[in-house]
């Protein structure tokens, strides 16, 4: 059997995409047919939103998207403002952004494994990509510390997501230069797990609950509804970038209906963009 050290040796590297200049590339799409022309249309919507400056860009993820090598482009969206608000999995805010931000790393690996062997070795597989079960456990434990650390009420996702990214700061910032969390945090982007439990976070949150029965932190999903209503109750202008599809969707989808119920005038999100495989 192989050692632990020679599956986890090729690191996953976030694409720059500063590096290229893809836009003429792109254009040419526009002449084309089947989903190259759509991916060409797709980006001029998501250009008008970003010229539109009362229209507000809610951005969900979902899928293994930050482990796959795509987190420095949702950084630098962040970071050029094309984007004020994120609805995403668990997964890829706290076992791929925020493990990556504590100094861990995700690996190169193949489908191809024995999956008995690498539970042996305590290595996670995410398709062709390998995470380090004994540093997801570090990241479990620093969610369960996080969460000591609060006033026991229920919290709504983004207050939570929040409290990440001030960990980061109070402890000398992210070990990388790309945290999405870390980001969001220093630009006041706020960011939605509407389903936070279903990912390595829940663990943390069983391990705190059980620490503290009686007194704990728990998750609001009501207030995280409520909260992200707000957004679109006070932007009427919206658009919408969907990377996959799933509980980030169809939660960012139906703010429209709850704003209905709230308001006697609502509009429907003005721009819509969805890009799957």
């Amino acid at each position: 059997m192989k050692e632990k050290r020679e599956y986890l040796n090729k690191v996953i590297e976030h694409i720059d995409i500063k590096k290229h200049n893809v836009v003429p590339f792109v254009d040419e799409m526009e002449k084309m047919a089947f989903q190259a022309r759509n991916l060409h249309r797709a980006s001029k919507i998501y250009e008008m939103m970003l010229k539109e400056k009362e229209c507000a860009v809610i951005l969900t993820l979902a899928g293994s998207l930050f482990s796959a090598g795509l987190k420095k482009v949702v950084h630098d969206m962040i970071m050029n403002n094309m984007v004020d608000a994120i609805v995403s999995t668990g997964a890829i805010i706290v076992d791929q952004d925020f493990f990556e931000a504590l100094g861990f790393k995700h690996y190169l690996g193949s489908q191809f494994s024995d999956d008995n062997e690498l539970r042996e070795l305590a290595i996670d597989r995410i398709y062709d990509t390998y995470i380090d079960e004994d540093e997801l456990r570090i990241c479990d434990d620093t969610t369960a510390k996080i969460l000591d650390s609060l006033e026991p009420r229920p919290y709504s996702s983004r207050e939570l997501i929040w409290e990440f990214g001030k960990y980061l700061e109070m402890n000398g910032g992210p070990k990388v230069d790309d945290s999405v969390i870390y980001a969001a945090y220093k630009k006041n982007v706020p960011i939605f797990v509407p389903a936070f439990s279903d990912c390595s976070a829940g663990f943390g949150f069983v391990m705190h609950q059980t620490k503290n029965p009686n007194a704990h932190v728990s998750l609001d999903a009501a207030k995280d509804f409520l909260e992200l209503t707000k957004i679109k109750l006070v932007n009427r202008e919206t658009g919408i970038f969907m990377i996959g599809g799933g509980v980030p969707k169809n939660f960012t989808q139906d703010i429209v209906v709850a704003a209905d119920l709230l308001d006697e005038n609502p509009t429907m999100h003005k721009y819509a963009i969805q890009i799957t495989v």
